[in-house]
């Protein structure tokens, strides 16, 4: 491991939850008080699954990714083609759906994900992540989050419609937006790149702003519990939808890997940033995939 500072050890030795650990009872509670209105606003992009149309390719994706599939085990074609109701006249429609969260769909990313060397987060062997899954640092140590969500809207607050595919956010433009971040917020960060893909994925897939990894250790710096972005990888992407950035500075194995802070990524921002407000309270669970690098999940801002 990179010998900077990181919270391995912090929370024990056995700890697979990181910073999360920050929201106890007692800052859950302070967090709910971020709420004013009691409007409730979707974070997350659409999963549009199919398997004989375009209807994925219209949501941001990574290119090269394995796209959501919906598949109908039995649906109201099957009944007019004359299958048995199930009883009584009862009909029913039944699905399945395939997804691999990371690059495709707005998602949160395990502790699990990423490393480097033979530990994962905290000194867990990372011999234990097995084809079958991890059974250390897996998607369902997470249980839920609900915490304050501290918004920086970069790009409004440069004045500009989204962030250039090159830029990469700084501490001080973190710092000129700061409302006032506590220990245990999820830190929220808005480039407004997703909304490229309606205008050109080509565009989309030349780069992607993100944050640099001095801010991402600003923010690890300040105990955030989580960060979340709209972007794919947190930090930039090049032309070949690659971070940049060697080892020492890639944000996901500063945040993840030495702090344990769990990363959100692929959020749908514009109508919060179109609402003004800079906190409100966060939900965002992902499902219980037992050893599982990342889940999908539909994080909620409660105005």
């Amino acid at each position: 491991m990179v010998a900077e500072p990181n919270n391995w050890g912090r929370f024990g030795p056995d700890d697979q939850r990181g910073t999360l650990n920050l929201l106890t009872p007692e800052v859950v509670l302070q967090a709910l008080g971020a709420a004013a209105t009691g409007r409730v606003l979707s974070l997350a992009l659409p999963i549009r699954g199919a398997t004989s149309s375009a209807a994925p390719a219209t949501v941001p994706h990574l290119k090269g990714r394995p796209l959501p599939q919906h598949f109908m085990s039995v649906d109201g074609g099957d009944y007019a083609a004359g299958a048995r109701p199930i009883g009584a006249g009862l009909r029913v429609a039944d699905d399945a759906l395939v997804v691999s969260p990371h690059g495709t769909t707005t998602h949160m990313d395990a502790l699990c994900h990423m490393w480097s060397g033979d530990e994962l987060y905290n000194g867990h062997p990372a011999a234990r992540v097995r084809s079958y899954g991890a059974t250390r640092c897996g998607i369902e140590r997470v249980g839920g989050v609900v915490a304050r969500g501290v918004l920086f809207d970069v790009p409004r607050g440069l004045g500009l419609d989204h962030l250039p595919a090159g830029h990469r956010v700084t501490p001080a433009e973190l710092e000129d937006l700061d409302p006032g971040l506590r220990a245990g917020d999820v830190a929220v960060v808005r480039t407004g790149w997703p909304a490229v893909w309606r205008r050109s994925p080509e565009e989309y897939w030349s780069g992607q702003p993100g944050l640099s990894p001095e801010a991402g250790r600003w923010l690890a710096a300040r105990d955030v519990s989580a960060v979340a972005c709209d972007n794919a990888a947190i930090g930039g992407l090049d032309s070949r939808q690659s971070a940049a950035e060697g080892l020492a500075d890639d944000l996901h194995l500063v945040l993840l890997h030495r702090h344990g802070i769990h990363l959100m990524e692929m959020l749908w921002l514009e109508e919060l940033s179109e609402t003004g407000r800079t906190e409100f309270v966060l939900v965002a669970a992902p499902l219980r995939i037992e050893g599982g690098t990342g889940s999908p999940i539909n994080p909620l801002a409660i105005l």
